[in-house]
């Protein structure tokens, strides 16, 4: 027999899906099948084992993404349990870069919802092969087919049905496996824990020879040799179809969709099977590439433990305190005691300790190797985004992409100790959540948080009070707005001045001209070398750079302008870069000034779950609101809109929706783009 190399052994995927669709819930259920727990935690009673944060058993959601490790049949499983809440979706984001796949769960009742389609974008972004977990079928409005047509039109997935559930809400019972044709059962008494396969009944047969005739064509279309066999309608065993699911799955040809309910512990094992016989091991994705910072070459970095290390921090945790980095490990090994270099600073780091996570329990282990997800303590400096490597082979492996926060909230010490432990306390959280920015106001002297939304700005101060033992009064949030132009205006400034005993002198013109929203911010030179000597420009553009990261109107950061530079003056001997870049950062500010600078709002993309008998009274508060309706669609008994309204407009909607609706009516907000709001035009 083939001996199976250890990596070959190992799944690193990631679950991922819409808050509230049942991630903890069925992670819950995998950890304890799988023996990691002895008790299944739920989420309503605050005891899931994923969510050990006490803002996440109070509030029923999860908000920092936990990482576990569970055995099954030989395989290692590493598990990334994420957040489904839109403020946490840099959570999803940096574990989907350093997972090999993941398993979108589906709610039965709401099918693809916003955040669904937010998370699997990013899972397409990083090419992460996926399954789907279509879960609560006991639910009353539960819809299995309408969730996987949902899942063709919105996320333009391919879904391949491996099972069928028995019945639905209250009636369903099982699942038949397309693949065995057998129908499976949980027995309620052992917990789910006993599966009993059996033949499938009559009143069954005929639903599931049709389905499995769907799963041949579906698998025909993306394999030859399924296809051949299909064709000259030879008898495709087992192994050959599993074979098939598998390679177009980590191909990304088909998304295999399973079902169940994780509440009454139904559909969980086969769910494991499918993890590890579908998701592939770090040895089947393409080699991790980084660059060479010496020779700017790229270089591949195979999973194997006799290469050179390549390893990437994807999130700092600041636990009792102490400093916690995740790290995933491409290819070589890491050993605890030894040294690891970071190419991005330049530094050395001691691994003081390596540890298998579970949760935020964890076991101390001597090295791990190539596929490995870990946690380290030790590195003092290196921070989320940073690769480590030996420095004998340097790389750099690609950065994960942060968000721009979106809201702020000024925050104040409420009593002099707090006073002197605030700025310590607030630099940790920013080491670790990246899309979390702490600057001072220079008028008021007040410390300003910006965050992704109201409750994670929320779960910082109650983190801040809870871990820490800080208090602090909090402002009333405040939008995040950006500035730009209306009109092309011109601006020149002059710089002469002597500093320190030395006399610097830069004159410089420029045009500013508003672009395309969406387009950023771009410098260009149209000036002759005679003017003003061309390594001068540099300084020029860092100046203009400089300038627009402060507006003229309120000091917001200015988007979607071109700065040209079209003229100036050079005199010899006390021309210098300082007089440069502060003549051009002048020049840009009375520019900006001279070219009607206006607001622009974050504007979010909201969707709203609404009864029909409320549909009037909530699109009425929309309109109020300054919302624009893009699409209307009815979904048993409820009318799902979509909208776009600007950020500011938002607080407290929560509130206003449940008045409107008797509480019957949901919402989900995220960011979609900046815009000018009706109100401002």
């Amino acid at each position: 027999m083939k001996k199976t190399n250890k990596i070959e052994k190992i799944r690193n995927i990631g679950i991922i899906a819409h808050i509230d669709a049942g991630k903890t819930t069925v992670t819950e259920r995998v950890l304890y099948y799988t023996g990691s727990s002895h008790k299944m935690g739920e989420v309503h009673d605050g005891e899931a084992t994923m969510d050990w944060m006490p803002d996440e058993q109070e509030r029923g959601i999860t908000i920092t993404s936990a990482v576990t490790t569970c055995q099954w049949r030989g395989f290692e499983i590493g598990i990334i349990d994420t957040p489904g809440h839109v403020d946490f979706t840099i959570e999803v984001e940096r574990s989907l870069r350093v997972l090999d796949g993941a398993v979108g769960v589906f709610c039965a009742v709401g099918g693809v919802e916003p955040q669904s389609e937010t998370v699997w974008r990013q899972a397409d972004k990083y090419v992460v092969p996926k399954i789907a977990f279509v879960n609560k079928l006991d639910r009353i409005g539960a819809d299995y087919f309408g969730t996987i047509d949902m899942m063709r039109e919105r996320l333009g997935a391919n879904p391949l049905i491996i099972q069928i559930p028995m019945g639905s809400e209250d009636r369903f019972r099982g699942v038949i496996d397309l693949i065995q044709m057998k129908q499976l059962v949980w027995d309620d008494e052992t917990l789910g824990e006993t599966v009993i396969s059996e033949a499938i009944s009559p009143e069954w047969m005929e639903t599931a020879q049709k389905h499995r005739e769907k799963m041949m064509e579906t698998l025909a279309e993306v394999d030859d040799d399924i296809m051949e066999a299909y064709l000259s309608e030879e008898i495709i065993d087992e192994p050959m179809l599993k074979g098939a699911i598998r390679s177009a799955t980590i191909d990304l040809k088909i998304v295999p969709v399973l079902c169940g309910a994780a509440l009454k512990n139904k559909g969980i094992q086969p769910l494991i099977d499918a993890i590890v016989e579908f998701l592939p091991s770090p040895a089947d994705i393409p080699p991790m590439k980084g660059i060479d910072p010496e020779t700017g070459e790229y270089r591949e970095c195979p999973a194997l433990d006799s290469k050179p290390l390549a390893a990437i921090i994807f999130k700092v945790s600041m636990i009792e305190g102490r400093k916690l980095s995740f790290v995933r490990v491409y290819s070589g090994k890491l050993t605890a005691g030894g040294e690891v270099y970071n190419p991005s600073r330049k530094i050395t780091e001691k691994l003081s300790r390596i540890l298998h996570m579970h949760a935020n329990k964890r076991e101390r282990v001597n090295a791990v190797g190539a596929g490995s997800i870990v946690g380290i303590v030790g590195l003092k400096d290196s921070s989320t985004g940073e690769t480590l490597c030996t420095k004998e082979n340097p790389i750099l492996l690609e950065n994960i992409e942060f968000y721009e926060p979106v809201i702020s909230v000024a925050v104040e010490p409420k009593t002099h100790a707090d006073q002197e432990k605030i700025d310590e306390v607030l630099k940790k959280f920013v080491a670790e959540d990246p899309t979390l920015k702490v600057k001072e106001d220079q008028d008021t002297g007040q410390t300003i948080l910006s965050g992704m939304g109201e409750l994670h700005l929320e779960i910082i101060i109650s983190r801040m009070l809870r871990e820490f033992k800080t208090s602090v009064s909090v402002g009333k949030p405040q939008v995040v707005y950006r500035e730009t132009i209306e009109k092309a205006a011109e601006g020149m400034a002059v710089f002469d001045k002597e500093v320190a005993g030395q006399r610097h002198f830069g004159e410089v013109k420029l045009k500013i001209s508003p672009l395309p929203r969406g387009n950023g911010n771009n410098f260009a030179s149209k000036i002759r070398n005679e003017e003003i000597p061309e390594h001068f420009i540099p300084a020029i553009e860092a100046g203009v750079m400089e300038s627009l990261e402060s507006g003229v109107l309120m000091g917001y950061p200015v988007v979607d302008v071109e700065v040209v530079l079209i003229g100036g003056s050079f005199k010899e001997s006390v021309g210098s870069e300082l007089a440069y870049r502060v003549s051009a950062s002048m020049a840009c500010k009375t520019a900006l000034s001279n070219g009607g600078s206006f607001l622009l709002d974050p504007i979010m993309g909201v969707e709203l779950f609404v009864p029909e008998a409320f549909m009037g009274d909530v699109i009425g508060d929309l309109n109020a609101r300054g919302g624009k309706i893009e699409s209307i669609a009815s979904k048993t008994g409820f009318q799902v809109i979509r909208a776009i309204v600007p950020l500011a407009q938002m607080f407290g909607y929560s509130t206003s929706l449940r008045s409107a609706t008797q509480g019957r009516g949901t919402f989900s907000m995220q960011f979609s783009h900046f815009d000018r709001s009706d109100s401002k035009q």
